[in-house]
């Protein structure tokens, strides 16, 4: 079930972004992750829109909006392969017209998700805070038939 998340959330999702977060970026040193946690709670997840993947009584994972930004998308790396990720990419996408996000290059698994996801490659850039190289990527939904016709 995927739910808008809750105040006793907060410790959950923040253990699974910097789990799956120092197993994903292996290439950026641990204790970045680890210097970002209290931006991750005290910043970034309030002034998001936060859905959290819920699996009996546990959040197996989540994402958040900034505006049309995918700011985040994780998934308790112990439950990655089954579906989870897809379930909060689509939950996503029912959400926003269009969808806008960034992924380090060197993140060749996420990479590959995105673009199965119908995500499409937009330009590299470098990240800010790593310097490290990164994509960024757009989804957006086909046009209707109406939407392609001339307004007169």
């Amino acid at each position: 079930m995927i739910r808008p998340f809750q105040v006793d959330d907060m410790d959950s999702i923040l253990n699974i972004w910097l789990d799956a977060s120092r197993i994903a970026h292996d290439f950026v040193e641990s204790s970045f992750w680890h210097a970002q946690l209290a931006t991750m709670r005290d910043v970034y997840l309030p002034s998001s829109e936060v859905y959290v993947y819920q699996q009996q009584s546990s959040v197996g994972g989540f994402y958040a909006l900034h505006g049309n930004t995918l700011a985040a998308l994780f998934v308790k790396p112990s439950l990655q392969g089954q579906g989870i990720g897809k379930a909060l990419i689509g939950d996503a996408k029912r959400k926003r017209h269009e969808l806008m996000l960034t992924v380090y290059k060197n993140n060749h698994p996420a990479c590959q998700f995105y673009l199965q996801q119908g995500f499409s490659f937009v330009q590299e850039q470098t990240d800010i805070h790593t310097g490290h190289r990164e994509w960024l990527m757009n989804c957006s939904p086909l046009k209707t038939v109406s939407e392609m016709i001339p307004k007169r």
